[in-house]
């Protein structure tokens, strides 16, 4: 199983070589085995990259992710029809009945809004907000009918940055959630198709024109456990996306988190969370699905 998350910055070429990646820059070149990688992350203007390379990715199910001028992930590369039983897999998904995928939402909307209440404890955040959102949590429903997970939302950000602050406020804070979110929906869709689902049928997100609903869906838990990594990783001297932070945003994918008494890496957390929520939905108990809990995440 692969286990790290290579970046390119203005890579010159980069190409197969055997069962290796090769990346050459200024006339030198690096070679990285393909069975230790689960995503590429790629930036700036000049890199080139062979379709031989590109075919071996999919094979290995190697998520290539694309950034854009501004750093941000803006393009995503997936293997297609890698799972064995992938057409089995993808009808049973497009017969999700509604119930199945109102109760399985009520479960995954709450971990992502205990894990909210959690980092907000940690921050010190004011006992009546902390009340509020507990609250709030307490009167979530199948399906989220009354859009608890919005109100929550709303309290917990507010609560971190101040009543005027917005997610789509041009500042650095923003940058890097952004970021940082990216990496998460990437690595999450790319175990989503590694294990015979579509990414665009979700359970609660059905936007027509979005092609990861169901990475949508399915990173939630883990938002808060990207602010709270942010939150180790900026200081007041910091004022843009560096690339020395948006290396250590990347590096989330590779800390630890403990998960039913085992010590386990972020990405080995998504590959159960993902696979518990196959089950889970199958079998119409969301006590199945794994628990992601901030209180857990270990990190560095």
């Amino acid at each position: 199983m692969g286990w790290r998350i290579v970046h390119i910055k203005n890579g010159d070429y980069l190409r197969l070589r055997l069962d290796n990646i090769e990346i050459t820059k200024l006339s030198q070149k690096v070679f990285i085995p393909l069975s230790d990688i689960i995503m590429i992350v790629m930036e700036g203007n000049k890199t080139s990259i062979s379709t031989k390379l590109l075919s071996a990715l999919s094979k290995n199910n190697i998520g290539l992710v694309i950034c854009d001028d501004k750093f941000l992930p803006s393009g995503l590369f997936l293997p297609y029809g890698q799972y064995h039983h992938v057409s089995k897999r993808v009808i049973a998904q497009s017969e999700w009945s509604k119930s199945q995928k109102d109760l399985l939402w009520q479960a995954i909307i709450k971990q992502k809004m205990v894990n909210q209440l959690s980092f907000a404890r940690y921050l010190g955040v004011d006992q009546d907000r902390i009340d509020m959102m507990d609250h709030l949590i307490s009167k979530l429903t199948i399906g989220d009918k009354t859009n608890r997970e919005g109100h929550v939302a709303k309290v917990y950000f507010d609560s971190l940055f101040g009543n005027s602050f917005t997610r789509d406020d041009d500042i650095l804070i923003n940058y890097a959630m952004n970021f940082g979110y990216s990496i998460i929906r990437s690595e999450i869709a790319r175990i989503i198709v590694g294990n015979g689902l579509v990414t665009m049928l979700g359970v609660f997100h059905r936007n027509e024109f979005n092609s990861f609903n169901l990475a949508d869906d399915l990173m939630e838990p883990f938002r808060p456990l990207m602010d709270y990594w942010i939150n180790t990783l900026l200081d007041e001297k910091d004022t843009y996306l560096s690339y020395k932070i948006r290396l250590k945003i990347i590096d989330f994918i590779d800390q630890t988190i403990i998960l039913n008494g085992k010590t386990v890496t972020m990405d080995d957390a998504m590959q159960k969370f993902v696979q518990s929520f196959i089950v889970a939905i199958d079998s119409e108990d969301p006590d199945l699905l794994v628990k992601i809990e901030l209180n857990n995440f270990i990190g560095d």
